[in-house]
């Protein structure tokens, strides 16, 4: 056989391999088929599907953590550079220097670090350079001084084959302990929910903490279930080696010490955290760091700048900057940005559906009449209310039932009652309403058990309690679950699959905190997706540019005209203010004094109905699809097929009609979803002719019976007419897919004809007339 006909993987075992090998690449170092992503995962209605993953052919790595190059292959019929941008984009995403192509004649070597004209270099196959010459190489553009290579060669902390980071972690990893080895003391990681800043920042501990660079660690947080699931989950590694501050007792004889900016500061002089000298701490890890740590008058800056002479690395999932807080102006630029579209694209985050509710009181506000009493016989002052009022100011309580009854009949209808769901109040009170009224919509299921409903948030103890049952997987209850501000971040609850908005919110900060809880895939529980209810219009947000768009400082902090800042939206409230109190030991040092509660007017006699649904979901950009899924189907196939006639001509000349609908499904059409809105009767291409062209479309029924009529099928005598006929039914009962799959042949009744093989080759008299008499069939069904 000569090399032309070799196919790729036999010209990368027979050539390409030896080669790397040959030049002293242990087996340990090579990773073939390396996956860098999990493939974005496409949901529509209940359905979704997964992309496929993208993967590297090699990837060499000089230690476990530290690639060094990414080598794409292809069989000899190709160019040996061929492949060399899938190659070199495989490698920005990896953040490796160094890039290579072959076809198994030679190499194309891309030194993507190289700074004078020999960028790409053609290579014989015995000439691929070993990896010491990459390493020095490497060392050599990076100027790494030996104490520096000995940080950045620790390796991190691996106990499982199947736990080490993913890319993205590792290039946020390996750049901040880069940094710090370099000197660096002041680091920002911007992370989205989900995608493991904490498992990220025990894997930078760990190398520093190893390597003897930072002995003492101080990891702070801001809530006491934030603690609690890191000492357990991702710092578990350290052992006895780890201690977490609690009741403000210090103990001076541990290396790791977690604890809450709150357990460590307030009551005046007697702030805890000068319990420890200015330069007891090496590193500082802040956890959330966009809350109380980012504004300059906060106390909780204090106990940073008390350990100035630390390294401090903030994590976040939402950098914040306005006119009174900043991160950037601390923590510096960010050294590295993995967002919330990144994680989607690469199917490590769930993609999210929107439903939004448009209730009629929302649309045209709520007016009272002359001298209307609310509840209690108070006079409602006379002015419209509108969704920014309600439940703040002015409560409807209709309107509470409602947005629970709508919420609790989808669940219903779509088998989804024991989903975990998050619904999102104005306060607390709000968010008692809310649950009485969902308890009354479900007196079922909170009968079996009183947790099915629960109300979680910072003044409740007894939510609180259930907030561990509510972040385990395993646990049935607490199901649905309402809150303020309790839930809004850092707490993981990997099985959230419903997010229900009633409340006004104005923060991008808020709102991507709020939308990460629902983030986390957990394919082995079925969790791929989740969907958000919108009653506040909230998710007009998503449309922002700062959604999902680069951090950039505010350098404008002037105030305002009468020298006043503008309110923090998104801060903690304060008890008092129709808000929660954080859950912490003590009370927040950044609390303001307690003000008197705005008075609120009660009204349960005003209806209230739902003017309009509307579902969305996310296209192959990111963005919100804001028309119907037919509106979007037919949008997308007139841009590729602009007549009948080239979608007919398109479908004819495919040999397998399903590689046409894998494409569509790809942009986001998901014929299931056009099923369950249309009819599951119809076949595909009646779908698409109906919605694209608006043809008459045919049930699969209707469109065997046409075929039958012909009698296409005598000629082949009449045990093929029959095997035939039988593969008609089969189409009428589950659609084109089944005749293009030859399994079909071993299913009932058309397995009583005998074996495939009998089949083809003794029925059909062979394969050829076989697939001939199929493609004759599959004509026949759509030649009306």
């Amino acid at each position: 056989m000569s090399k032309k006909q070799l196919t790729e993987q036999e010209i990368r075992t027979q050539y390409i391999t030896p080669a790397i090998q040959g030049a002293g690449w242990t087996p340990s170092q090579i990773r073939e088929e390396y996956a860098l992503t999990n493939g974005r995962i496409i949901a529509r209605g209940g359905t979704f599907k997964r992309e496929r993953a993208k993967f590297a052919d090699y990837v060499l790595f000089h230690k476990p953590h530290i690639p060094l190059a990414v080598i794409e292959a292809k069989d000899s019929n190709h160019p040996t550079g061929d492949g060399m941008q899938q190659a070199l984009d495989y490698a920005q995403r990896l953040m490796v220097p160094f890039v290579f192509t072959s076809n198994g004649d030679s190499f194309v070597f891309h030194n993507r670090i190289a700074t004078d004209k020999n960028k790409e270099t053609v290579l014989s196959l015995d000439k691929f350079p070993s990896p010491e010459e990459l390493w020095r190489l490497y060392k050599q553009n990076q100027s790494i001084s030996p104490e520096q290579e000995k940080v950045i060669s620790q390796p991190y902390y691996a106990e499982r084959e199947d736990k080490t980071p993913r890319y993205y972690q590792r290039n946020a990893i390996n750049l901040t302990v880069d940094a710090i080895a370099r000197g660096q003391n002041r680091i920002l990681l911007v992370m989205a929910t989900g995608t493991g800043k904490t498992y990220t920042a025990f894997q930078i501990i760990w190398r520093l903490w190893k390597a003897g660079v930072k002995k003492r660690i101080l990891f702070l947080a801001d809530r006491n279930a934030l603690i609690d699931q890191t000492y357990v989950n991702d710092f578990a590694p350290f052992k006895d080696k780890m201690t977490i501050v609690r009741q403000r007792k210090i103990d001076k004889s541990y290396e790791i010490y977690l604890a809450l900016y709150q357990g460590l500061t307030g009551n005046g002089d007697k702030n805890v955290f000068k319990l420890f000298s200015p330069g007891f701490f090496d590193l500082i890890v802040v956890d959330e760091c966009h809350r109380g740590s980012a504004k300059a008058d906060s106390e909780w800056r204090e106990v940073l700048e008390y350990f100035s002479a630390a390294t401090q690395i903030g994590l976040t999932a939402t950098p914040k900057e306005d006119k009174t807080v900043s991160n950037i102006d601390y923590f510096g630029d960010p050294i590295y940005t993995y967002s919330l579209k990144q994680g989607i694209e690469d199917g490590f985050l769930a993609p999210y559906r929107v439903i939004r509710v448009l209730l009629d009181k929302d649309a045209e506000g709520f007016r009272p009449y002359n001298g209307q009493l609310d509840n209690e016989g108070n006079e409602i002052p006379d002015r419209e209310y509108n969704s920014r009022d309600y439940d703040r100011e002015l409560v409807l309580e209709k309107r509470t039932k409602l947005v629970a009854q709508v919420v609790s009949n989808y669940l219903r209808s779509h088998n989804g009652r024991h989903e975990k769901t998050i619904f999102f109040c104005v306060d607390t009170e709000h968010a008692d309403r809310m649950r009485q009224a969902l308890i009354n919509e479900n007196s079922d299921l909170v009968n079996e058990d009183e947790r099915y409903v629960m109300r979680i948030t910072g003044d409740d103890d007894i939510g609180k309690k259930q907030l561990d049952n509510f972040r385990d997987v395993s646990s049935r209850y607490p199901v649905l679950v309402t809150t303020s501000k309790l839930l809004t971040t850092g707490v993981d609850v990997q099985m959230v699959k419903n997010i229900v908005l009633d409340a006004t919110i104005n923060s991008m900060t808020e709102f991507k905190q709020i939308i990460g809880r629902g983030t986390r895939v957990r394919e082995d529980l079925g969790k791929m997706f989740f969907t958000i209810f919108d009653f506040r219009d909230a998710t007009r947000l998503f449309a922002d540019p700062d959604f999902d768009g680069p951090s950039e400082q505010n350098e404008d902090f002037t105030p305002g005209p009468n020298g006043e800042l503008p309110p923090e939206l998104d801060a903690p409230t304060a008890p008092g203010n129709d808000g929660e109190t954080p859950p912490q030991d003590v009370p927040a040092p950044d609390d303001k004094p307690k003000t008197e509660r705005r008075k609120k007017y009660y009204v349960h006699d005003v209806e209230v109905t739902v003017l309009k649904q509307r579902v969305q979901y996310i296209d192959n950009n990111g963005k919100l699809i804001t028309e119907s899924l037919t509106d979007y189907t037919r949008r997308n196939i007139l841009s590729q097929y602009t007549t009948l006639s080239d979608f007919l001509t398109a479908w004819n000349n495919a040999s397998r009609k399903q590689v046409i609908l894998d494409a569509l499904e790809e942009q986001g059409i998901l014929i299931k979803e056009l099923q369950e809105q249309i009819g599951r009767e119809f076949d595909p291409f009646d779908l698409l002719c109906h919605i694209a062209y608006d043809q008459p479309p045919l049930t699969r029924r209707e469109r065997v019976n046409n075929v039958k009529k012909q009698n296409y099928f005598t000629k082949y005598g009449k045990q093929a007419a029959a095997v035939l006929d039988a593969l008609l039914e089969k189409y009428a009962d589950s659609g084109i897919s089944s005749l293009e799959n030859l399994d079909i042949l071993k299913v009932t009744p058309i397995n009583e004809f005998g074996n495939p093989i009998q089949i083809v080759n003794g029925i059909f008299k062979g394969k050829d007339k076989f697939i001939g008499a199929l493609r004759e069939l599959t004509y026949g069904l759509y030649a009306a």
